[in-house]
């Protein structure tokens, strides 16, 4: 293994790959599980965010929505009155309707009483849920004012209660980072933590860059370059270049260790569908939010990595706390080794 087992193992991790996706589905865990689990032993459904929050991580926005390490948040602190995050200014309209500034009073309440939940907070009613493509928002005033402040890093994620993010003031959750100042424009950071995530940062669009898209689009990538700070390379049999770190061919991995690994939709090594296709020969679309008779596959289909190759897909669930495999997949052109599935499965387990 990479990292070592538990909490160092997870929190080194987050490090090493600088961001989690998150995804609130979970059929087998959530996807920020199946990243750690892929990749650090003895950990358990949920483990992710008890041995990462607080202290050692927040979340915002990054590729979509991640946790982050927390020496990242004096970037996302500074930067957030400049830049404009998903949804943003709707919501702040949305509370300006109110009578009073519910947002600076619910940031006093949490002041007062965090950590808390939105749910816990004082009742100040209800709101129009924003709307996109059908899949509705924060429908409470309390929910849509605490997800104002946490996007203005005035309030951060430190934790879980059940299923129920919970809210605390940055100087509490993150005491040794809270007040730091930063050595970095934002987008030159980000783009530097970026190239690091992906290991090859395709040049094209794509989810691969999300809320650092317009960093692509800018003269920055190029600038680093010419300054040999990042480098630029190409895949053989692929048009396409990619941002890569200058000393990435001189970087050594440990040896394989024989494991099949069972990945999240969203881990970093599935970001860039077309980058997959051509080093793994592997076709691979998140179907989730198909209609059924769209999907080749099916709902919530995890790949299934051994010996450097994507040689299956897995489909599955928990009942009564034991993975059911629903159906399985073995890749053609590749040797699948049902033993090494049955551990796969089994280590899984363990984390149920």
């Amino acid at each position: 293994m990479v990292h070592p087992p538990g909490a160092s193992g997870v929190r080194a991790l987050l490090e090493a790959r600088r961001c989690i996706q998150l995804d609130p589905l979970d059929r087998i865990g959530t996807n920020a599980d199946l990243v750690a689990m892929a990749r650090v032993d003895g950990l358990r459904r949920d483990e992710v965010y008890t041995h990462l929050l607080p202290g050692h991580a927040f979340e915002h926005f990054a590729k979509e929505r991640c946790l982050l390490p927390a020496y990242a948040f004096p970037y996302y602190r500074e930067q957030t009155p400049h830049m404009a995050w998903w949804r943003h200014g709707e919501r702040v309209k949305r509370l300006a309707s109110f009578p009073g500034d519910v947002v600076e009073e619910v940031l006093e309440e949490v002041r007062q009483r965090g950590p808390v939940t939105s749910g816990a907070l004082e009742d100040r009613g209800s709101a129009e849920a924003l709307d996109w493509n059908g899949w509705k928002g924060a429908g409470k005033v309390n929910t849509l004012a605490l997800e104002v402040l946490w996007t203005d890093c005035r309030v951060v994620v430190c934790g879980r209660s059940g299923r129920a993010k919970l809210y605390d003031l940055p100087e509490r959750a993150l005491p040794e980072v809270a007040a730091a100042r930063t050595e970095l424009p934002f987008e030159e950071w980000a783009l530097g933590e970026r190239v690091e995530a992906a290991g090859l940062l395709a040049t094209a669009s794509g989810p691969h860059w999300s809320m650092l898209d317009p960093v692509r689009r800018s003269d920055l990538p190029r600038q680093l370059v010419d300054q040999g700070r990042l480098a630029l390379v190409r895949v053989d049999g692929s048009r396409r270049t990619y941002l890569a770190p200058t000393d990435l061919s001189d970087r050594r991995f440990p040896d394989d260790d024989g494991r099949m690994r069972i990945l999240g939709p969203l881990d970093p090594l599935l970001w860039d569908r077309k980058l997959v296709s051509q080093v793994f020969g592997f076709d691979y679309v998140w179907e989730v939010y198909k209609p059924k008779a769209q999907r080749r596959w099916g709902y919530y289909v995890c790949p299934l990595l051994h010996r450097g190759h994507l040689v299956g897909r897995l489909e599955a669930h928990v009942d009564a706390g034991r993975v059911v495999v629903d159906r399985l997949w073995e890749e053609e052109g590749q040797d699948f080794d049902p033993g090494a599935f049955a551990e796969a499965v089994e280590r899984h387990q363990d984390g149920m």
